[in-house]
């Protein structure tokens, strides 16, 4: 707009004004200066709470995604290490003068030699009869072992049932031999191929469509949406042995649980755009852990009430709000995860300014400070990880509960003088907000000072996800969870998933009564667990 002297805010007429009046005009510009000043400050706030969040999506998107991050592992210079223990002593309440243990890299040892399990076959290497002329003694020596691989195959199994004719009474009478009861019935795909299937998606993450294509270079074209069909029909196959499951878990004292996204393209009452959710909770009584899928198109609170029905004891989960209603109706006594506290400063740490070259680096920042106080209380349990419930729990309560209620007394002293709205700020309120949660794990010596059982357990299908990206149908969503939970389940009780699941599928079309369905439990089959398989085979090294 062009300035013109009829658009221009005429300045007050100051002649003739008292001295009274000229006060009054001046502090009336002075207010409007620090409304100004005010506005300009907002602004200047706001401007950096989008940097900083920027910073983080920036993060986020391309720098690498790993949060083993601890107070040491925050910095590249042992200055600024040195510069937050120093900063930490300065507090005013100090923390405990207790040397954390020191954790030595351990060296992965060199695998020599082949396991043995594994098929094998002599191959000699002869001389002819005309170099073994006149020899006094000829014999063979092991120069090298080599690793082969045999390709997959397809095989067509024909199925020729054995029949007689007796002649009674005039008529004739055909006794057959027994068939092997399937799963599914009637269906083309033997137990192992769907074993196979099952293994190939819900533990290595290849989606249907790829496995599609491999069957047909192997020479058969199995479509997917055969193979979709099969999984789904697997599901009301699986149900009992799931209910089995479900009752065994809900009969522990502990369970941690938590949930993640899932797409559905089909689901009623819902756009195939919006979030729908897969619940997972781990535990169970001692010897028996069980790792449950539960899909829900809802985050709803009435989900984990429906899910744990019938269990009593101790709840861990995040701050998420949907847990406070099965732990009020069930009486449920609830405790938090660290790694959620601790990964909204991790978050802080990694979205501070950069430092330009050639500028000295900045002190540590209060995020960093309450890293240290996190790094000590997870040293503490890396130090109590091979020792009883017992010790862990002496160990908790003498030097852990002691540094969370000088953790507690930092947060309240320092959260106000944190900007509103920065990650550092919403970092500390998460904390001070979950915080007679996050201290629950003290309790007692089984507890974990982290829900990160189930976050392991729930990460092959987050991983799984990126690849088959989302479920066609409620009912395939439903199927999944059922794969996702048997498979899971195994590893939890150390069987080698597709071991397992092949042994389910072979043995379930028989499973008629309860006795036999509880034999086909992760903790009754007659399989080998993964760590007595790498023990024998170290000790035939």
């Amino acid at each position: 707009m062009k300035i013109t002297p009829e658009n221009l805010t005429p300045s007050p007429d100051l002649n003739g004004l008292c001295a009274a009046e000229l006060l009054a005009v001046i502090a009336g510009f002075q207010q409007q200066l620090a409304l100004k000043d005010e506005a300009i400050q907002r602004r200047d706030a706001h401007i950096l709470l989008l940097e900083e969040l920027l910073r983080l999506r920036r993060i986020q998107r391309f720098a690498a995604s790993s949060e083993k991050l601890h107070q040491l592992q925050l910095f590249d210079e042992a200055e600024q290490e040195a510069e937050i223990d120093s900063l930490l002593a300065q507090l005013p309440n100090d923390l405990p003068q207790t040397a954390e243990p020191t954790v030595e890299a351990k060296a992965k040892p060199r695998q020599r030699g082949f396991s043995a399990s594994l098929l094998r076959e002599r191959i000699e290497l002869t001389l002819s009869d005309e170099q073994k002329v006149g020899a006094s003694k000829v014999f063979f020596t092991k120069v090298k072992e080599e690793l082969q691989f045999i390709p997959a195959q397809l095989k067509v199994l024909e199925i020729w049932q054995e029949k007689a004719v007796f002649e009674r009474d005039g008529e004739e009478v055909i006794i057959a031999a027994n068939r092997p009861v399937h799963p599914l019935g009637k269906c083309i795909a033997t137990p192992s191929l769907l074993g196979y299937i099952i293994t190939s998606k819900y533990a290595d993450g290849l989606p249907l469509y790829r496995l599609e294509q491999m069957f047909k270079r192997l020479g058969q074209e199995v479509s997917r949406t055969s193979m979709a069909h099969w999984i789904i029909r697997l599901d009301e196959v699986f149900q009992p042995l799931m209910n089995l499951l479900r009752e065994e878990q809900n009969n522990a004292t502990y369970l941690q649980a938590d949930e993640t996204r899932i797409q559905v393209l089909k689901e009623e009452g819902k756009t195939a755009q919006s979030d729908k959710w897969m619940w997972v909770t781990r535990g169970g009584p001692p010897g028996r852990p069980s790792v449950l899928f539960e899909y829900d198109p809802s985050r709803a609170g009435s989900v984990p009430v429906r899910l744990l029905d019938g269990f009593s004891g101790i709840l861990q989960a995040d701050g998420y709000s949907g847990y406070s209603q099965v732990c009020k109706e069930s009486g449920l006594t609830r405790i938090g995860c660290w790694d959620h506290a601790r990964r909204k400063f991790i978050e802080a740490t990694q979205a501070a300014p950069s430092v330009a070259k050639g500028k000295s680096k900045p002190g540590a920042s209060k995020a960093d400070v309450a890293l240290g106080y996190i790094g000590k209380l997870y040293a503490i349990e890396r130090e109590q990880k091979e020792r009883s419930d017992a010790e862990r729990y002496q160990a908790r309560q003498t030097r852990s509960v002691p540094l969370l209620a000088e953790l507690k007394t930092w947060l309240d002293n320092n959260v106000g003088k944190v900007m509103k709205g920065s990650l550092t700020r919403q970092a500390m309120e998460y904390t001070l907000g979950q915080w007679p949660y996050l201290v629950g794990y003290c309790e007692r010596g089984d507890l974990h000072i982290s829900n990160v059982l189930a976050e392991n357990a729930i990460r092959p299908f987050a991983v799984g996800r990126k690849a088959w990206l989302f479920a066609d149908s409620a009912q395939g969503a439903k199927a999944s969870a059922t794969c996702y939970s048997l498979l899971e389940t195994a590893k939890a009780n150390d069987l080698e998933p597709s071991a397992y699941i092949n042994h389910v599928l072979a043995q379930i079309g028989e499973a008629d009564s309860l006795e036999k369905l509880e034999a086909l439990l992760p903790w009754n089959v007659p399989l080998e667990p993964i760590a007595k398989k790498v023990a024998q085979y170290n000790e035939g090294k």
